[in-house]
Parts: structure tokens; C-alpha cells; sequence
């Protein structure tokens, strides 16, 4: 039974006096353990528990801590988690509020690269397919790096030393810092704009991881692996290896380096050159030469000496192509007129006039002067006409006898 003089407190109440209780015990602690039930909420807040082999401990961490971190917490990953203990007094949990949290082990910017090289290899950025050759002959260079740096004055160096024929444009930008990356990205995106540009060095000196951590940003990595034109990425030193240079069409272990790769030498290029020339010289004098001598034998040839040589053995030719031409003719013809006069004698030995001389005659009726076949092609006083060798005679039909009557 309670007592009067017993206090009865509410359950908010109690969750209230732990949250007080916890919050200035433990105003700030770091805490270890493996992440695990992680869950990125829309809102941006971040939830997620630690644990270790024998107790796990609930964790918040609000969107505005969450926006510096560098890389993605997942389930699984050892980290160490700063924060404050709290009381959650609705559900009458108490949880670390965590501010800060970095990887167990291995650095928190070296685990986002790591992350990010994962994610964008995926993607095909570093991909050796998609690296183009670089230009030969360059004569306008972009440069995307600050402008009151060592590595500007490096390049130029370095380029007015070997080609001064060739052109640098600069777009500055800062290489180190939050306010890096975007223009740097920036940078390379303006100098594929700019007309002319052949090929881009984006770059800086060497450094700590933190202090070349813009290269290994996702947005410089795309807008160099986007480029129209061929990147070349100068960043530290050979063993500063970044995501920029994975990503760039050739890699430069130093931006001297870069220069002295793009830089062409004029003096080299000019003695090449004048070789050629010489070459092609010595070429031309030859052709000429054989052009020449060729041109000499034809000279001497009989066409050139005695043309009209080549004319009389055309009119020779014509002559002898006339005369067998009426050889044939004549030949031709004297066949045709004997078969001409065979066929004449055919047909005079066929005429019909050839016939009659020899007794034979045709009758005809008078006046449709059809010839008569028959006793019946003709009747009893009928007119006929008879057909001989020198003429015609006419009569009149007295009387008509077939064949078969008798004679009397």
C-alpha cells in the first residue's frame, strides 16, 4: 500500500529525470562498436544501433551532423561514434545522440574514397575503354588549378620553354577546401566551351589526403570523365593517387610533368620539318630528272624525228584495206548475179507462157474471164475466150460433151 508521505511520479516524469541524470553524467563520450539495423531516413536523420559482443546501444544522429560526413555508414562497419546520452521519453529508451562518427581502424576520408571508387567503378568511369590517345601537336592548352600557385607557374614554365608557339589558358580555381570542388568541376566544363582548347591539365601540388581531398570528389570526377576533350590530371606526386586521375585520359605524376608531356618541342618539330623538306627536295629533283630523260628518248623516237612516218604507213594501210574491200565486192557480187540468172531460168522454165508455146492453151469465160475447169464453169451458147502461145480466140459455146458420152 502507498504511503502518504510516499512521492508517486509519473512515467514521463521518470524518463525525464533519467534524460537529466544521463545528459549530465555523460556530457560527452566517445563509443565504439559495429553499426548495424542502419536506416537513412527521408528526413536526412540517420538511426542506427552499436554494438559489440555482449550489449548494443541505440543511435541518432540528426541531419545536421549527418551533412559533413564523408562517407556512407552501412551495416556491418566498426566505427567510433562521439555523443551525448539521452533519454528518448516517449519510448522510455536511452540512446547516444551522435555529432560525430568516424571508421575504426581507417581514416574517414580514405574510407569515402574507397566507397566512392567502389560506386563510380560500377559506373564504368575508370574504365581504360573510355580513355582517348591525346593530341600530338596541342597548340592551346587549358589549365584548371589556382592561380597563385607553384603548379601555374610550373606549366608555364615549362611550356614557354619547350614551345612558346603554344598557348595556356588558365581558369582558376581553388584546389584545396570546400569551395574546391565545384570549381573545379566548373572549370573543366567552361574550358570545353572555350573554343580551340585542344587539351585540358586540371591539378595541384602534392599534399596530405585531406589537402588533396577536392580530387577525389564525385562531382570533379564526372565533369572530368564527361569531357569532350582529352583530360590530363596532375595532382601531387606519384604516389598521391586519386579519383581524378582515374578518371582522366592520362595521368601525370606531377603537373611539370604534364607540361613537359603536352609541351611538344618547336626545335625538334622544326628539324623534322626541314628534314621532310629536304626529303621531298630531293624527291622532286629526282622525278624531274627521270621526267627528263624520259622526255630525251621519246625525242629521239622515229614519231618525233619523221612523223609523217606514222601518217604514209596509216595511208598504206587505208589502201590496202580499199583494195581488199573492192577484191571482196567484186567477188561478192559476181556470186549474187549468177545465182540471180539460175533463179531467172527457174522460174522462165515455170512461166506459163513457156507452157503454151509448147500446144498448150487456157480457156476462160467471157466477160468475168474466169478460167474454166469444168463443162460445168460454162453453159450452151456462152462466150469463152481460148488462151495460145500467140494470142487469144474467141467463140461462142454450141454444145457441151462430158467426158464419158459417146462420140455419136
Amino acid at each position: 500500500m502507498v504511503n502518504s508521505s510516499d512521492q508517486v511520479y509519473t512515467v514521463t516524469a521518470v524518463n525525464r529525470m533519467a534524460r537529466f541524470t544521463l545528459e549530465e553524467s555523460f556530457p560527452s563520450l566517445w563509443v565504439e562498436g559495429e553499426i548495424s539495423n542502419y536506416h537513412h531516413h527521408g528526413s536526412g536523420h540517420r538511426y542506427f544501433t552499436l554494438k559489440d559482443d555482449e550489449s548494443q546501444l541505440r543511435c541518432a544522429m540528426w541531419r545536421s551532423s549527418g551533412m559533413g560526413l564523408k562517407f556512407e555508414p552501412k551495416d556491418g562497419l566498426k566505427v567510433v561514434a562521439r555523443g551525448n546520452l539521452t533519454v528518448y521519453e516517449r519510448g522510455g529508451q536511452y540512446q547516444l545522440i551522435v555529432n560525430r562518427l568516424v571508421p575504426s581502424g581507417i581514416g574517414e576520408l580514405e574510407l569515402a574514397s574507397r566507397q566512392l571508387k567502389e560506386k563510380l567503378e560500377k559506373e564504368g568511369l575508370f574504365d581504360p575503354a573510355h580513355k582517348r590517345p591525346l593530341p600530338p601537336h596541342p597548340l592551346k592548352i587549358g589549365v584548371v588549378t589556382s592561380a597563385t600557385g607553384a603548379v601555374i607557374h610550373d606549366i608555364i614554365r615549362v611550356v614557354r620553354r619547350r614551345n612558346p608557339k603554344i598557348d595556356i589558358i588558365l581558369w582558376p580555381a581553388e584546389v584545396q577546401g570546400d569551395v574546391a570542388p565545384p570549381q573545379l568541376a566548373e572549370g573543366v566544363r567552361r574550358l570545353n566551351e572555350y573554343a580551340g582548347v585542344d587539351l585540358i591539365i586540371i591539378g595541384r601540388g602534392g599534399g596530405s589526403l585531406e589537402d588533396l581531398w577536392a580530387f577525389n570528389d564525385e562531382r570533379v570526377v564526372r565533369a572530368v570523365y564527361e569531357s569532350e576533350i582529352p583530360v590530363i590530371s596532375a595532382v601531387g606526386h606519384e604516389v598521391d593517387i586519386t579519383l581524378t586521375d582515374l578518371a582522366a585520359d592520362f595521368s601525370a605524376a606531377t603537373p611539370s610533368m604534364a607540361a613537359e608531356i603536352v609541351a611538344w618541342p618547336l626545335a625538334d618539330f622544326q628539324t623534322a620539318l626541314y628534314a621532310f623538306l629536304r626529303a621531298i627536295r630531293r624527291a622532286a629533283r629526282e622525278i624531274i630528272a627521270e621526267g627528263r630523260n624520259r622526255f630525251s628518248e621519246l625525242t629521239r623516237a622515229n614519231v618525233f624525228v619523221r612523223p609523217q612516218a606514222m601518217l604514209e604507213s596509216r595511208y598504206q594501210f587505208l589502201d590496202n584495206q580499199a583494195r581488199l574491200l573492192h577484191l571482196l565486192s567484186d567477188r561478192r557480187f559476181d556470186t549474187f548475179r549468177k545465182a540471180l540468172a539460175l533463179q531467172a531460168s527457174r522460174l522462165e522454165a515455170l512461166s506459163p507462157l513457156r507452157v503454151l508455146a509448147r500446144g498448150f492453151s487456157v480457156a476462160r469465160t467471157v466477160p468475168d474471164k474466169k478460167v474454166i475447169r469444168s463443162i460445168g464453169d460454162v453453159a450452151a451458147g456462152g462466150r469463152m475466150e481460148t488462151i495460145v502461145g500467140d494470142g487469144s480466140i474467141y467463140a461462142v459455146v454450141d454444145e457441151i460433151k462430158k467426158a464419158d458420152d459417146d462420140d455419136g
